[in-house]
């Protein structure tokens, strides 16, 4: 291999980046995951991830922790809790694979917390804010599953908060 040749292997502008960005891709995609897999897409080296991750479930639960600030960003943006609500549900239903890894991994719990206080700032009792949480979550996994038919999810969503969230914390 030339210098030139190796200095392209082992150098990557961003490669923490690069890797979760094809990491995510292969998610949306639905094809099977490995550090191999991610490597490929990312157009690394296969030895390349472990240069940051120490192997497939730190870079999952680093994905995760990206995941849940997305989230986070997303629902800061939502002017009330109907329209967080709205912004969860429709989060999962476009993003169902890093959706599913997000609440799969205990790791994930940490990232989490920032989630966790956004909601807080909409609803300060603590009751309500874990019913309002489990009642949005529960839609949108119901929807992800397909145990819901339901044509327009967004509508669904808006009357489900209207009906209910909104007379319990006036959202």
């Amino acid at each position: 291999m030339s210098t030139s040749q190796a200095g392209r292997s082992y150098h990557h502008g961003d490669l923490r980046t690069a890797l979760l960005d094809a990491a995510l891709g292969l998610l949306d995609d639905g094809e099977t995951f490995s550090l191999r897999a991610v490597a490929r897409r990312a157009g690394v080296s296969p030895n390349a991830p472990y240069r940051h991750y120490e192997d497939k479930e730190a870079l999952l639960s680093a994905l995760a922790g990206c995941g849940f600030d997305r989230l986070a960003d997303r629902l800061e943006a939502a002017p009330d809790l109907a329209a967080m609500a709205g912004v969860y549900v429709a989060f999962a239903l476009e993003r169902p694979g890093l959706f599913r890894l997000m609440y799969g991994r205990p790791t994930a719990n940490a990232a989490w917390a920032r989630t966790a206080e956004i909601l807080a700032s909409r609803v300060a009792t603590p009751a309500l804010r874990v019913g309002a949480w489990a009642l949005v979550h529960g839609l949108a996994v119901l929807l992800l599953d397909g145990k819901l038919e339901c044509a327009d999810p967004d509508a669904l969503v808006r009357t489900t908060v209207a009906a209910v969230l909104t007379p319990a914390v006036g959202a």
